[in-house]
């Protein structure tokens, strides 16, 4: 079970794209397990390396507790992503919709 959702997982996270985030309770019920944002997390933590793992953020636009907040806060500005004076991240304007953005 926990193989084959974690794999659900990072294919979810290797479709959120430049610019966007995602909240590991998105990503939880995108995988169909709406019930398992911290199973996400776990999932996150062994992520594969070239999994864009710094664009999933907490639902309040705040990067998570164990993560290396200035190197991922230094990865999403560079994306273009601004941060909010408390921190966080603006969670409706950067929220990734889910959708595939159109091929050229």
């Amino acid at each position: 079970m926990e193989e084959s959702f974690f794999k659900r997982v990072y294919q979810i996270v290797e479709r959120v794209p430049c610019g966007k985030v995602a909240s590991y309770g998105q990503i939880a019920r995108m995988a169909g397990s709406p019930r398992a944002a911290k199973q996400v997390g776990y999932a996150m933590r062994r992520c594969p390396s070239e999994l864009p793992w710094h664009r999933i953020v907490r639902a309040d636009g705040s990067i998570a507790v164990g993560v290396c907040e200035s190197f991922c806060r230094a990865m999403l500005e560079a994306e273009g992503i601004s941060f909010l004076a408390n921190g966080k991240i603006d969670i409706k304007l950067y929220c990734w919709d889910g959708i595939e953005p159109a091929k050229k």
